[in-house]
């Protein structure tokens, strides 16, 4: 079920208050703080460099990662709060959660469409249009899905995936209530264009027949 869960590596940091969070700014490091779990608040801090390449990669919040910190051992987190300077926009501290593998969180997770070379609609020229390459769910912290299969098979084109369509797996749900699009299989572009134009023709023949009937 759950795929490989990356790794967030801190350090902990031995002062605490404003003083040595200055400080470890000026060293170039973000400082942090991870709590829930049962247990006491663990003071950390994480090279600068090495969120900010994590915040670019997107989705930050919404996450799961494997906090390693020397000393102590590997915790799965979710980052709660990530707090910025007004001006520079740098991160400036960071807030991670412990998580228990019984608890319930909402992560983004990959879709992965299979069989289209048994889709009928690519066959015919169609073209697989990703609305959604990544859905939200409602997960537990113990079971998380890799990711969600989506099969391409029979479908033509004009057809459209939903995501009650997606046969998810058991106590996973998604965080939107409504029935959302994933993905189309799309008409070609050209096969469009030239529909579009048989309208616009067939319009104007219609528009000269009034008008004559009129004079």
């Amino acid at each position: 079920m759950a795929g490989e869960i990356p790794n967030l590596e801190a350090i902990e940091r031995t002062g605490t208050g404003k003083g040595a969070a200055r400080q470890a700014r000026r060293d170039g490091m973000v400082p942090g703080v991870v709590y829930g779990g049962g247990v006491s608040p663990l003071p950390i801090q994480i090279p600068r460099n090495v969120l900010l390449k994590k915040l670019k990669e997107g989705r930050f919040l919404s996450k799961l990662f494997n906090l390693k910190v020397d000393g102590h051992k590997d915790v799965r987190v979710i980052c709660r709060d990530v707090q910025r300077h007004v001006v520079k926009d740098m991160p400036t501290h960071l807030d991670l959660m412990r998580l228990r593998r019984t608890s319930r969180v909402s992560l983004f997770i990959p879709v992965e469409f299979i069989n289209e070379e048994r889709c009928t609609g690519i066959k015919r020229g169609g073209v697989l249009t990703v609305v959604r390459p990544e859905v939200e769910l409602r997960v537990t912290a113990g079971e998380i899905p890799e990711k969600i299969t989506v099969d391409l098979s029979g479908l033509t084109i004009g057809e459209v995936i939903t995501i009650s369509s997606v046969e998810l797996p058991s106590g996973v749900r998604p965080t939107i209530d409504r029935d959302f699009v994933i993905a189309n299989i799309s008409a070609p572009r050209g096969l469009s264009d030239s529909s579009d134009e048989e309208e616009t023709i067939e319009g104007t023949d219609s528009t000269a027949e009034v008008t004559a009937a009129e004079e």
